[in-house]
């Protein structure tokens, strides 16, 4: 599933293919794109900024027009240069914004309108979002706030919050807690100070390794295989995610899965390197 790191890199991608350039062809499978662009149409635009605020990626064009996507579950922003093969199905094809060197094509987004500057501030997500953890400075102060406000809650269900701190998905949230040691079950009140920080920092520092990879030269779009284990092996590359059953990289313990949240997303932890109880790991403490 698309998460910060890969809207960001997308954004990277789409915005040194396209940004100062003047669209030469716009098209939509989506009517309600569609029916913007009869009215004001995207060609013969130029394509001002590409960016990403979180998991949304937004495309401005001159003349006060913003195509604001989220990829979901399953979409994808692709790069083409014109005339290239797409590598999917035309039928997965939902927008294309093309110049004269490159198509933009976005395959199965399911979420895709147009705003203004106006209607963004007034009528869209973004503004609600909490501190990026790919922007420019992560306000980590903030974010720590918006954290402590969630006391109440499970620690994982909180770190998938949008509002809280935008940008972490199903993969580092196990992944992070991982790292510090905290049990995804576990409420935010029962963290401590330490525990709080490595959270936040952790989640800062992994998404941030994960879009260094293609910065420099190609234009990459999602280049896959998210790190946080540092080794160099791909099948090694994470601690937890999607390893139920198998044994911790660190301990030995055998990896759980269970359910979480509204959503019912998959959460995966190692019981021996994330206790559940701080009784736990006082008492691990003593003992040592």
């Amino acid at each position: 599933m698309p998460e910060g790191d890969t809207i960001y890199r997308a954004a990277r991608a789409l915005g040194q293919a396209l940004e100062d350039k003047l669209v030469t062809r716009f098209e939509t499978a989506l009517a309600p794109l569609a029916s913007v662009d009869d009215d004001t149409p995207v060609a013969g635009r130029m394509v001002e900024k590409v960016e990403s605020r979180g998991k949304w990626l937004l495309i401005h064009f001159s003349g006060d027009l913003i195509l604001v996507t989220h990829m979901l579950m399953s979409g994808s922003w692709h790069l083409y240069r014109v005339g290239e093969r797409w590598q999917r199905a035309r039928r997965e094809m939902r927008v294309v914004v093309a110049t004269k060197e490159f198509e933009a094509v976005a395959f199965n987004v399911p979420v895709a309108k147009f705003y203004t500057a106006t209607t963004l501030a007034r009528n869209s997500e973004i503004p609600k979002l909490g501190p990026d953890l790919l922007g420019t400075e992560f306000a980590v102060e903030e974010a720590k706030g918006r954290l402590l406000a969630h006391g109440d809650e499970e620690i994982a269900n909180v770190l998938l919050n949008q509002r809280v701190m935008a940008g972490l998905g199903n993969v580092y949230k196990s992944e992070v807690l991982f790292a510090c040691g905290v049990h995804p079950f576990r409420l935010v009140s029962t963290l401590t100070s330490a525990e709080i920080d490595c959270v936040l920092d952790r989640a800062h520092r992994f998404l941030e390794a994960n879009v260094k990879d293609g910065a420099e030269g190609g234009m990459v779009t999602y280049t896959g295989l998210r790190r946080t284990t540092r080794r160099a092996d791909p099948g090694a590359r994470l601690w937890v995610y999607r390893r139920q059953a198998k044994e911790c990289r660190r301990c030995g313990a055998t990896i759980l899965m269970r359910r979480q949240g509204s959503g019912a997303r998959s959460t995966y932890w190692c019981p021996v390197c994330q206790p559940e109880s701080i009784r736990k790991i006082r008492a691990e403490e003593n003992t040592s």
